[in-house]
Protein backbone atom coordinates (compact mmCIF):
# COMPACT_ATOMS: atom_id res chain seq x y z
CA UNK A 1 0.00 0.00 0.00
CA UNK A 2 1.68 3.54 -1.07
CA UNK A 3 1.53 5.80 1.88
CA UNK A 4 1.18 9.67 1.61
CA UNK A 5 4.59 10.39 3.03
CA UNK A 6 6.27 7.53 1.00
CA UNK A 7 8.16 4.47 3.10
CA UNK A 8 10.63 6.91 3.59
CA UNK A 9 9.03 8.29 6.15
CA UNK A 10 9.48 11.65 5.64
CA UNK A 11 6.87 14.61 6.16
CA UNK A 12 5.04 15.88 2.92
CA UNK A 13 7.03 19.12 3.22
CA UNK A 14 10.45 17.25 3.34
CA UNK A 15 9.57 15.03 0.44
CA UNK A 16 8.06 17.21 -1.72
CA UNK A 17 8.24 20.54 -0.70
CA UNK A 18 5.47 22.09 -3.31
CA UNK A 19 2.17 20.59 -5.47
CA UNK A 20 4.46 20.82 -8.72
CA UNK A 21 7.08 18.16 -7.13
CA UNK A 22 4.52 16.37 -5.93
CA UNK A 23 2.85 15.88 -8.81
CA UNK A 24 6.26 14.51 -10.50
CA UNK A 25 6.66 12.36 -8.17
CA UNK A 26 2.92 10.92 -8.46
CA UNK A 27 3.97 10.36 -12.29
CA UNK A 28 6.77 7.99 -11.19
CA UNK A 29 5.39 6.14 -8.19
CA UNK A 30 2.20 5.17 -10.18
CA UNK A 31 2.85 6.02 -13.83
CA UNK A 32 0.18 3.96 -15.62
CA UNK A 33 -2.35 4.02 -12.57
CA UNK A 34 -5.63 6.00 -13.38
CA UNK A 35 -5.49 9.59 -11.85
CA UNK A 36 -8.53 10.87 -13.33
CA UNK A 37 -11.75 9.58 -14.24
CA UNK A 38 -14.24 12.68 -15.34
CA UNK A 39 -17.26 11.22 -17.98
CA UNK A 40 -15.37 10.16 -21.18
CA UNK A 41 -11.78 11.08 -19.82
CA UNK A 42 -9.43 8.81 -17.82
CA UNK A 43 -6.01 10.41 -17.13
CA UNK A 44 -3.36 8.05 -16.01
CA UNK A 45 -0.86 9.85 -13.62
CA UNK A 46 1.82 10.22 -15.83
CA UNK A 47 -0.66 11.65 -18.62
CA UNK A 48 -1.87 14.15 -16.22
CA UNK A 49 1.40 15.30 -15.60
CA UNK A 50 2.14 15.72 -19.09
CA UNK A 51 -0.82 17.42 -19.31
CA UNK A 52 -0.14 19.60 -16.79
CA UNK A 53 3.51 20.22 -18.31
CA UNK A 54 1.79 21.47 -21.71
CA UNK A 55 -0.93 23.64 -20.02
CA UNK A 56 2.03 25.05 -17.84
CA UNK A 57 3.91 25.93 -21.08
CA UNK A 58 0.47 28.40 -22.45
CA UNK A 59 0.82 29.83 -18.64
CA UNK A 60 4.37 30.99 -19.53
CA UNK A 61 3.35 32.25 -22.98
CA UNK A 62 0.63 34.14 -21.24
CA UNK A 63 2.96 36.42 -19.62
CA UNK A 64 1.95 34.43 -15.90
CA UNK A 65 5.01 35.01 -13.99
CA UNK A 66 5.44 34.12 -10.51
CA UNK A 67 3.48 34.96 -7.81
CA UNK A 68 0.77 35.78 -10.22
CA UNK A 69 -3.33 35.48 -9.11
CA UNK A 70 -4.61 32.97 -11.37
CA UNK A 71 -8.73 32.97 -10.25
CA UNK A 72 -10.73 29.62 -11.24
CA UNK A 73 -14.34 29.91 -11.53
CA UNK A 74 -15.85 26.56 -12.23
CA UNK A 75 -16.99 23.04 -10.93
CA UNK A 76 -15.56 19.98 -10.16
CA UNK A 77 -14.29 19.21 -13.72
CA UNK A 78 -11.12 17.76 -14.92
CA UNK A 79 -9.76 20.88 -16.44
CA UNK A 80 -10.15 22.36 -12.89
CA UNK A 81 -7.30 19.75 -11.58
CA UNK A 82 -5.16 20.57 -14.91
CA UNK A 83 -5.48 24.44 -14.12
CA UNK A 84 -4.50 24.29 -10.87
CA UNK A 85 -1.79 21.86 -11.24
CA UNK A 86 -0.02 23.82 -14.31
CA UNK A 87 -0.70 27.49 -12.51
CA UNK A 88 1.64 26.10 -9.40
CA UNK A 89 4.01 24.74 -12.18
CA UNK A 90 4.22 27.89 -13.20
CA UNK A 91 5.03 29.72 -9.93
CA UNK A 92 1.61 31.48 -10.03
CA UNK A 93 -1.05 31.33 -6.58
CA UNK A 94 -4.48 29.80 -7.01
CA UNK A 95 -7.63 32.10 -6.13
CA UNK A 96 -10.29 29.78 -6.52
CA UNK A 97 -13.86 31.19 -6.59
CA UNK A 98 -17.13 29.87 -5.18
CA UNK A 99 -19.65 28.74 -7.86
CA UNK A 100 -22.66 30.00 -6.34
CA UNK A 101 -20.99 33.42 -6.19
CA UNK A 102 -22.69 36.28 -8.36
CA UNK A 103 -20.90 38.78 -10.70
CA UNK A 104 -20.53 41.92 -7.85
CA UNK A 105 -18.87 38.82 -5.40
CA UNK A 106 -16.98 37.00 -8.45
CA UNK A 107 -15.44 40.96 -9.01
CA UNK A 108 -15.24 41.96 -5.33
CA UNK A 109 -12.36 39.12 -5.09
CA UNK A 110 -10.92 39.56 -8.71
CA UNK A 111 -9.96 42.25 -7.54
CA UNK A 112 -8.49 42.29 -4.23
CA UNK A 113 -6.61 39.32 -5.21
CA UNK A 114 -4.75 41.15 -8.48
CA UNK A 115 -5.83 38.13 -10.26
CA UNK A 116 -4.32 38.15 -13.56
CA UNK A 117 -6.37 35.26 -15.52
CA UNK A 118 -9.35 33.75 -14.96
CA UNK A 119 -10.30 30.41 -15.51
CA UNK A 120 -14.13 29.95 -15.82
CA UNK A 121 -17.18 27.85 -17.92
CA UNK A 122 -20.37 28.86 -19.71
CA UNK A 123 -23.39 26.48 -18.89
CA UNK A 124 -22.78 25.12 -15.67
CA UNK A 125 -26.47 25.20 -14.05
CA UNK A 126 -27.55 27.15 -17.16
CA UNK A 127 -25.15 30.08 -15.90
CA UNK A 128 -23.12 32.32 -17.92
CA UNK A 129 -20.12 33.34 -15.37
CA UNK A 130 -18.75 35.51 -18.05
CA UNK A 131 -21.98 37.57 -18.57
CA UNK A 132 -22.96 38.05 -14.53
CA UNK A 133 -19.24 39.37 -14.02
CA UNK A 134 -19.96 41.74 -17.36
CA UNK A 135 -22.85 42.96 -16.29
CA UNK A 136 -21.45 44.61 -13.16
CA UNK A 137 -19.34 47.27 -15.04
CA UNK A 138 -16.44 46.80 -12.70
CA UNK A 139 -13.28 47.76 -13.41
CA UNK A 140 -10.55 45.07 -13.13
CA UNK A 141 -7.63 46.73 -14.19
CA UNK A 142 -4.89 43.73 -12.96
CA UNK A 143 -7.18 40.78 -15.08
CA UNK A 144 -5.60 40.35 -18.55
CA UNK A 145 -7.30 37.34 -20.11
CA UNK A 146 -10.65 34.95 -19.26
CA UNK A 147 -10.35 31.69 -20.39
CA UNK A 148 -13.68 29.35 -20.60
CA UNK A 149 -12.52 26.30 -20.07
CA UNK A 150 -16.13 24.52 -21.06
CA UNK A 151 -18.68 25.71 -23.52
CA UNK A 152 -18.49 28.89 -25.59
CA UNK A 153 -16.18 31.50 -25.10
CA UNK A 154 -17.93 34.48 -25.79
CA UNK A 155 -16.21 37.38 -27.20
CA UNK A 156 -13.28 38.69 -25.82
CA UNK A 157 -12.73 35.81 -24.52
CA UNK A 158 -10.11 32.78 -25.08
CA UNK A 159 -11.28 29.20 -25.73
CA UNK A 160 -9.83 26.73 -23.57
CA UNK A 161 -8.72 25.17 -26.85
CA UNK A 162 -6.91 28.09 -28.17
CA UNK A 163 -5.24 28.58 -24.85
CA UNK A 164 -3.52 25.06 -24.90
CA UNK A 165 -2.64 26.00 -28.64
CA UNK A 166 -0.63 28.40 -27.79
CA UNK A 167 1.69 26.83 -25.32
CA UNK A 168 3.51 25.24 -28.74
CA UNK A 169 5.88 28.68 -28.47
CA UNK A 170 7.19 27.87 -24.86
CA UNK A 171 9.75 24.52 -24.64
CA UNK A 172 9.72 22.17 -21.65
CA UNK A 173 12.73 23.35 -20.33
CA UNK A 174 11.39 26.80 -19.66
CA UNK A 175 8.72 24.89 -17.72
CA UNK A 176 11.11 23.06 -15.79
CA UNK A 177 13.13 26.07 -15.16
CA UNK A 178 9.99 27.77 -13.65
CA UNK A 179 9.36 24.85 -12.00
CA UNK A 180 12.44 24.58 -10.23
CA UNK A 181 11.99 28.11 -9.06
CA UNK A 182 9.27 26.90 -7.49
CA UNK A 183 10.10 26.96 -3.38
CA UNK A 184 7.89 25.74 -0.52
CA UNK A 185 7.17 28.65 1.48
CA UNK A 186 5.92 30.28 -1.87
CA UNK A 187 2.37 31.52 -1.61
CA UNK A 188 0.46 28.32 -3.06
CA UNK A 189 -2.69 30.09 -2.14
CA UNK A 190 -5.49 32.22 -1.20
CA UNK A 191 -8.47 30.55 -0.56
CA UNK A 192 -11.52 33.11 0.41
CA UNK A 193 -13.95 32.08 3.37
CA UNK A 194 -16.92 31.32 2.92
CA UNK A 195 -18.92 34.34 4.04
CA UNK A 196 -21.69 33.09 5.75
CA UNK A 197 -21.31 35.78 8.06
CA UNK A 198 -19.55 39.29 6.74
CA UNK A 199 -17.08 39.93 3.80
CA UNK A 200 -15.17 37.39 2.97
CA UNK A 201 -11.04 37.42 3.57
CA UNK A 202 -8.15 35.36 2.07
CA UNK A 203 -6.27 32.98 3.66
CA UNK A 204 -3.09 32.95 2.28
CA UNK A 205 -1.17 29.65 2.99
CA UNK A 206 2.30 28.14 1.50
CA UNK A 207 2.76 25.09 -0.68
CA UNK A 208 4.86 23.27 2.37
CA UNK A 209 1.93 24.32 4.71
CA UNK A 210 -0.20 22.22 2.13
CA UNK A 211 1.99 19.22 1.63
CA UNK A 212 2.56 18.85 4.47
CA UNK A 213 -0.72 19.08 6.28
CA UNK A 214 -1.95 16.48 3.77
CA UNK A 215 0.14 14.04 3.97
CA UNK A 216 -0.65 13.44 7.86
CA UNK A 217 -4.71 13.65 6.69
CA UNK A 218 -4.03 10.79 4.13
CA UNK A 219 -2.30 8.78 6.28
CA UNK A 220 -4.57 9.24 8.94
CA UNK A 221 -7.67 8.81 7.02
CA UNK A 222 -5.45 5.62 5.30
CA UNK A 223 -6.84 6.87 1.63
CA UNK A 224 -4.78 4.67 -0.45
CA UNK A 225 -3.67 3.75 -4.24
CA UNK A 226 -6.35 2.34 -6.23
CA UNK A 227 -9.34 4.04 -4.11
CA UNK A 228 -11.34 5.64 -6.21
CA UNK A 229 -12.57 9.15 -4.47
CA UNK A 230 -15.43 10.55 -5.37
CA UNK A 231 -15.11 14.41 -4.76
CA UNK A 232 -17.92 15.80 -3.89
CA UNK A 233 -16.96 18.54 -1.72
CA UNK A 234 -16.19 21.55 -3.86
CA UNK A 235 -12.38 21.78 -5.50
CA UNK A 236 -12.96 25.92 -4.18
CA UNK A 237 -12.79 25.13 -0.85
CA UNK A 238 -9.94 23.61 1.13
CA UNK A 239 -11.69 20.29 1.14
CA UNK A 240 -11.97 19.35 -1.89
CA UNK A 241 -9.33 20.72 -3.27
CA UNK A 242 -6.35 19.59 -0.93
CA UNK A 243 -7.95 16.80 0.99
CA UNK A 244 -9.53 15.91 -2.66
CA UNK A 245 -7.07 16.69 -5.65
CA UNK A 246 -3.50 16.86 -3.72
CA UNK A 247 -4.28 13.66 -1.39
CA UNK A 248 -4.94 11.56 -4.45
CA UNK A 249 -1.78 13.12 -6.26
CA UNK A 250 -0.06 11.78 -2.49
CA UNK A 251 -1.65 8.36 -2.19
CA UNK A 252 -2.28 7.12 -6.28
CA UNK A 253 -6.29 7.56 -5.43
CA UNK A 254 -8.12 7.90 -8.49
CA UNK A 255 -9.96 11.45 -8.61
CA UNK A 256 -13.67 11.24 -9.77
CA UNK A 257 -15.13 14.45 -9.91
CA UNK A 258 -18.45 15.18 -8.87
CA UNK A 259 -20.16 18.68 -10.12
CA UNK A 260 -23.48 18.97 -7.93
CA UNK A 261 -24.55 16.96 -4.98
CA UNK A 262 -28.14 15.31 -5.54
CA UNK A 263 -28.37 12.02 -3.15
CA UNK A 264 -29.69 9.96 -6.03
CA UNK A 265 -26.96 10.91 -8.61
CA UNK A 266 -24.38 10.32 -5.71
CA UNK A 267 -25.83 6.51 -5.18
CA UNK A 268 -25.65 6.05 -8.65
CA UNK A 269 -22.02 7.10 -9.45
CA UNK A 270 -21.15 4.75 -6.47
CA UNK A 271 -22.01 1.63 -7.97
CA UNK A 272 -21.16 2.96 -11.81
CA UNK A 273 -17.60 4.27 -10.80
CA UNK A 274 -16.77 1.20 -7.90
CA UNK A 275 -16.36 4.41 -5.51
CA UNK A 276 -14.98 3.68 -2.47
CA UNK A 277 -13.76 7.24 -0.55
CA UNK A 278 -16.86 9.61 0.21
CA UNK A 279 -16.43 12.68 2.41
CA UNK A 280 -18.53 15.24 3.33
CA UNK A 281 -20.35 17.39 5.81
CA UNK A 282 -22.66 15.43 7.84
CA UNK A 283 -25.70 16.91 5.72
CA UNK A 284 -24.59 14.91 2.61
CA UNK A 285 -24.60 11.53 4.61
CA UNK A 286 -27.93 12.77 6.38
CA UNK A 287 -29.22 13.30 2.87
CA UNK A 288 -28.21 10.07 1.26
CA UNK A 289 -29.26 8.02 4.05
CA UNK A 290 -32.90 9.88 4.24
CA UNK A 291 -33.40 8.61 0.40
CA UNK A 292 -36.27 6.62 0.28
CA UNK A 293 -34.82 3.79 -2.16
CA UNK A 294 -31.70 3.16 -0.88
CA UNK A 295 -31.57 -0.40 -0.40
CA UNK A 296 -31.64 -1.28 -4.46
CA UNK A 297 -28.06 0.59 -4.68
CA UNK A 298 -25.01 -1.40 -4.53
CA UNK A 299 -22.65 0.44 -2.02
CA UNK A 300 -20.32 -2.59 -1.52
CA UNK A 301 -17.20 -0.66 -2.65
CA UNK A 302 -17.70 2.13 0.00
CA UNK A 303 -14.64 1.94 2.34
CA UNK A 304 -13.73 5.23 4.13
CA UNK A 305 -15.82 8.28 5.07
CA UNK A 306 -14.63 11.14 6.57
CA UNK A 307 -17.00 13.83 8.02
CA UNK A 308 -16.92 17.01 9.99
CA UNK A 309 -17.62 20.70 9.92
CA UNK A 310 -20.55 20.44 12.52
CA UNK A 311 -21.89 18.39 15.73
CA UNK A 312 -22.40 14.81 14.31
CA UNK A 313 -25.03 12.70 16.25
CA UNK A 314 -23.74 9.38 17.36
CA UNK A 315 -26.74 7.78 15.48
CA UNK A 316 -25.04 9.00 11.86
CA UNK A 317 -21.69 7.40 12.56
CA UNK A 318 -23.85 4.22 13.17
CA UNK A 319 -26.11 4.34 10.53
CA UNK A 320 -22.84 5.05 7.96
CA UNK A 321 -21.54 2.37 9.21
CA UNK A 322 -24.62 0.11 9.14
CA UNK A 323 -26.71 1.10 5.87
CA UNK A 324 -23.52 2.77 3.72
CA UNK A 325 -21.34 -0.27 4.53
CA UNK A 326 -18.49 1.86 5.37
CA UNK A 327 -15.60 0.24 7.54
CA UNK A 328 -13.94 3.26 8.45
CA UNK A 329 -15.57 6.56 9.87
CA UNK A 330 -13.07 9.77 10.30
CA UNK A 331 -14.32 12.81 11.82
CA UNK A 332 -12.14 16.19 12.07
CA UNK A 333 -12.14 19.66 12.48
CA UNK A 334 -10.37 22.25 10.30
CA UNK A 335 -11.20 25.93 9.10
CA UNK A 336 -9.38 28.21 6.02
CA UNK A 337 -6.91 29.71 8.36
CA UNK A 338 -5.25 26.76 9.72
CA UNK A 339 -4.60 24.96 5.67
CA UNK A 340 -7.87 23.32 6.31
CA UNK A 341 -6.97 20.71 9.09
CA UNK A 342 -6.37 21.05 13.24
CA UNK A 343 -7.70 18.06 14.56
CA UNK A 344 -8.48 14.45 13.89
CA UNK A 345 -9.77 11.27 15.37
CA UNK A 346 -7.34 8.18 14.56
CA UNK A 347 -7.97 5.13 12.70
CA UNK A 348 -7.71 2.80 16.36
CA UNK A 349 -9.83 5.25 18.56
CA UNK A 350 -12.88 3.46 19.52
CA UNK A 351 -16.48 3.83 18.07
CA UNK A 352 -17.60 6.39 20.73
CA UNK A 353 -14.74 8.75 19.98
CA UNK A 354 -15.14 9.09 16.28
CA UNK A 355 -18.44 9.53 16.90
CA UNK A 356 -18.67 12.36 19.65
CA UNK A 357 -15.39 14.37 19.16
CA UNK A 358 -13.45 15.98 16.37
CA UNK A 359 -10.34 13.91 17.32
CA UNK A 360 -6.39 15.68 18.16
CA UNK A 361 -4.40 18.06 17.13
CA UNK A 362 -2.29 16.71 14.03
CA UNK A 363 1.30 16.11 14.46
CA UNK A 364 3.26 19.33 14.55
CA UNK A 365 -0.39 21.66 15.87
CA UNK A 366 -1.13 22.46 18.82
CA UNK A 367 -4.69 23.07 19.54
CA UNK A 368 -6.24 24.45 22.94
CA UNK A 369 -9.73 25.80 24.56
CA UNK A 370 -9.44 29.05 26.03
CA UNK A 371 -11.51 31.57 28.33
CA UNK A 372 -12.45 35.26 27.64
CA UNK A 373 -8.87 36.23 29.33
CA UNK A 374 -7.11 33.45 26.99
CA UNK A 375 -5.75 31.16 29.34
CA UNK A 376 -6.58 27.76 28.99
CA UNK A 377 -9.57 26.37 31.03
CA UNK A 378 -10.15 22.92 32.57
CA UNK A 379 -10.37 19.90 30.67
CA UNK A 380 -14.37 19.28 30.10
CA UNK A 381 -14.86 23.13 30.32
CA UNK A 382 -16.54 25.27 27.12
CA UNK A 383 -14.33 27.58 25.28
CA UNK A 384 -12.96 28.86 22.73
CA UNK A 385 -10.79 26.75 20.35
CA UNK A 386 -7.14 28.44 19.46
CA UNK A 387 -4.66 26.61 17.49
CA UNK A 388 -1.01 26.93 16.61
CA UNK A 389 1.35 25.51 14.62
CA UNK A 390 2.70 25.48 11.28
CA UNK A 391 -0.51 25.50 10.12
CA UNK A 392 -2.22 28.31 10.53
CA UNK A 393 -2.33 30.90 7.53
CA UNK A 394 0.58 33.31 6.70
CA UNK A 395 -2.96 36.11 7.24
CA UNK A 396 -5.36 37.77 5.60
CA UNK A 397 -4.98 39.17 2.19
CA UNK A 398 -4.22 42.55 2.39
CA UNK A 399 -5.50 42.77 6.14
CA UNK A 400 -3.33 43.67 8.77
CA UNK A 401 -5.95 44.25 10.87
CA UNK A 402 -8.35 41.75 10.72
CA UNK A 403 -5.31 39.01 11.00
CA UNK A 404 -4.17 40.79 14.05
CA UNK A 405 -7.83 40.22 15.38
CA UNK A 406 -7.68 36.46 14.32
CA UNK A 407 -3.98 35.42 15.45
CA UNK A 408 -2.24 36.78 18.55
CA UNK A 409 1.03 37.76 19.74
CA UNK A 410 1.96 34.24 20.78
CA UNK A 411 0.75 33.05 17.05
CA UNK A 412 -2.61 31.51 18.49
CA UNK A 413 -5.22 31.84 15.48
CA UNK A 414 -8.36 32.17 17.56
CA UNK A 415 -11.23 30.06 15.65
CA UNK A 416 -13.97 31.65 16.64
CA UNK A 417 -15.52 28.10 17.60
CA UNK A 418 -16.76 26.71 21.05
CA UNK A 419 -15.37 23.36 21.99
CA UNK A 420 -14.50 20.85 24.80
CA UNK A 421 -11.36 18.94 25.11
CA UNK A 422 -10.73 15.72 27.61
CA UNK A 423 -8.35 14.53 29.24
CA UNK A 424 -7.01 12.98 26.51
CA UNK A 425 -6.51 16.20 24.41
CA UNK A 426 -9.42 14.65 21.94
CA UNK A 427 -12.04 18.01 20.79
CA UNK A 428 -15.37 18.30 20.86
CA UNK A 429 -16.86 21.10 18.60
CA UNK A 430 -20.08 22.74 20.24
CA UNK A 431 -20.73 25.76 17.98
CA UNK A 432 -19.90 28.60 17.02
CA UNK A 433 -19.00 31.55 19.20
CA UNK A 434 -21.74 33.84 16.86
CA UNK A 435 -24.42 31.24 16.31
CA UNK A 436 -25.10 31.31 20.76
CA UNK A 437 -27.63 33.01 21.59
CA UNK A 438 -29.09 33.86 25.55
CA UNK A 439 -31.97 33.28 26.57
CA UNK A 440 -33.36 34.70 29.99
CA UNK A 441 -29.42 34.39 30.86
CA UNK A 442 -28.90 30.77 29.93
CA UNK A 443 -26.35 30.24 26.80
CA UNK A 444 -27.61 28.29 24.48
CA UNK A 445 -26.11 26.72 21.78
CA UNK A 446 -27.57 26.01 18.30
CA UNK A 447 -25.56 22.95 17.69
CA UNK A 448 -26.67 20.89 21.04
CA UNK A 449 -30.09 21.48 20.43
CA UNK A 450 -29.94 20.46 16.84
CA UNK A 451 -28.11 17.23 18.15
CA UNK A 452 -31.24 16.60 20.34
CA UNK A 453 -34.03 17.21 18.00
CA UNK A 454 -32.45 14.67 15.29
CA UNK A 455 -33.82 12.06 18.01
CA UNK A 456 -36.83 13.08 16.97
CA UNK A 457 -38.17 9.95 14.94
CA UNK A 458 -39.36 12.14 12.42
CA UNK A 459 -36.84 14.56 11.58
CA UNK A 460 -34.11 14.18 9.60
CA UNK A 461 -32.18 17.26 9.87
CA UNK A 462 -32.40 20.48 12.08
CA UNK A 463 -31.21 23.39 12.00
CA UNK A 464 -31.68 26.31 15.15
CA UNK A 465 -31.38 30.29 15.12
CA UNK A 466 -31.70 32.63 17.98
CA UNK A 467 -34.29 35.26 17.63
CA UNK A 468 -35.15 38.79 19.76
CA UNK A 469 -37.66 38.46 22.66
CA UNK A 470 -38.97 40.58 24.81
CA UNK A 471 -39.23 38.79 27.91
CA UNK A 472 -36.58 36.25 27.19
CA UNK A 473 -33.86 38.39 25.17
CA UNK A 474 -33.76 35.87 22.65
CA UNK A 475 -35.31 32.46 21.84
CA UNK A 476 -34.57 29.62 19.79
CA UNK A 477 -36.51 28.59 16.16
CA UNK A 478 -36.08 25.32 14.68
CA UNK A 479 -36.23 24.69 10.94
CA UNK A 480 -36.31 20.80 10.43
CA UNK A 481 -36.76 18.99 7.30
CA UNK A 482 -39.10 15.48 7.63
CA UNK A 483 -37.33 11.61 7.80
CA UNK A 484 -38.31 10.03 4.52
CA UNK A 485 -41.93 9.27 5.13
CA UNK A 486 -42.75 11.11 8.02
CA UNK A 487 -44.29 14.16 8.72
CA UNK A 488 -43.22 16.54 11.48
CA UNK A 489 -46.14 18.31 13.21
CA UNK A 490 -44.29 21.49 14.80
CA UNK A 491 -46.62 21.62 17.86
CA UNK A 492 -46.06 17.96 18.51
CA UNK A 493 -42.42 18.79 18.52
CA UNK A 494 -41.76 21.43 20.63
CA UNK A 495 -44.02 19.08 23.27
CA UNK A 496 -41.24 16.53 22.37
CA UNK A 497 -38.40 18.66 22.91
CA UNK A 498 -40.05 20.21 26.19
CA UNK A 499 -39.98 16.92 27.03
CA UNK A 500 -36.13 15.80 26.19
CA UNK A 501 -34.06 19.10 26.66
CA UNK A 502 -33.80 22.27 29.28
CA UNK A 503 -36.64 24.64 29.03
CA UNK A 504 -34.33 27.27 27.88
CA UNK A 505 -33.26 24.93 25.04
CA UNK A 506 -36.50 24.43 23.52
CA UNK A 507 -37.57 25.93 20.35
CA UNK A 508 -40.04 28.14 20.65
CA UNK A 509 -41.32 27.67 17.12
CA UNK A 510 -40.56 25.07 14.62
CA UNK A 511 -40.51 25.58 10.64
CA UNK A 512 -40.72 22.64 8.67
CA UNK A 513 -38.89 23.00 5.63
CA UNK A 514 -38.31 20.89 2.44
CA UNK A 515 -34.47 20.93 2.32
CA UNK A 516 -31.67 23.68 4.41
CA UNK A 517 -29.96 26.44 2.59
CA UNK A 518 -26.56 25.45 2.37
CA UNK A 519 -23.19 26.89 0.97
CA UNK A 520 -21.60 25.08 -1.58
CA UNK A 521 -19.22 23.59 1.02
CA UNK A 522 -22.38 22.23 2.62
CA UNK A 523 -22.64 24.42 5.74
CA UNK A 524 -26.00 25.87 6.81
CA UNK A 525 -26.71 29.34 5.60
CA UNK A 526 -27.76 30.45 9.41
CA UNK A 527 -28.14 34.12 8.03
CA UNK A 528 -30.72 33.13 6.21
CA UNK A 529 -32.48 31.16 8.84
CA UNK A 530 -32.14 34.44 10.94
CA UNK A 531 -33.84 36.20 8.30
CA UNK A 532 -36.61 34.49 7.64
CA UNK A 533 -37.27 33.67 11.59
CA UNK A 534 -36.86 37.20 12.33
CA UNK A 535 -39.92 37.72 9.54
CA UNK A 536 -41.96 34.82 10.57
Amino acid sequence: MAQAGGADGLRGDERWGTTPRLLLDAAERFGDREAIADGDVHLTFAALSREVTDTARSFLVAGVERGDRIAIWAPNIHEWVITLLAAHMAGAVLVPLNTRFKGREAADILERSGASHLFTVNGFLDTDYVDLLRKEKVELPTLREIVVIRGDAPYGTMPWSDFLARGLEATHVDVERRRASVKPDDLSDILFTSGTTGLPKGAMCTHSQTVRAYADWADVVGLQEGDRYLIVNPFFHAFGYKAGILACLMTGATIVPHAVFDPAAVLQRISEEGISMLPGPPSLFQAILNTPDLARHDLSSLRLAVTGAAVIPVELIVRMRAELGFERVITGYGLTEASGIATMCRHDDDPETIATTSGRAIPGVEVEVVGAAGAEVDRGTPGEVVVRGYNVMLGYLDDPAQTAEVIDEDGWLHTGDVGVMDERGYLRITDRMKDMFIVGGFNAYPAEIENLLLGHPAIAQAAVVGVPDERLGEVGVAFVVAAAGETVDPDEVVAWARDHMANYKVPRRVEVVEGLPLNASGKVLKFELRERARGG
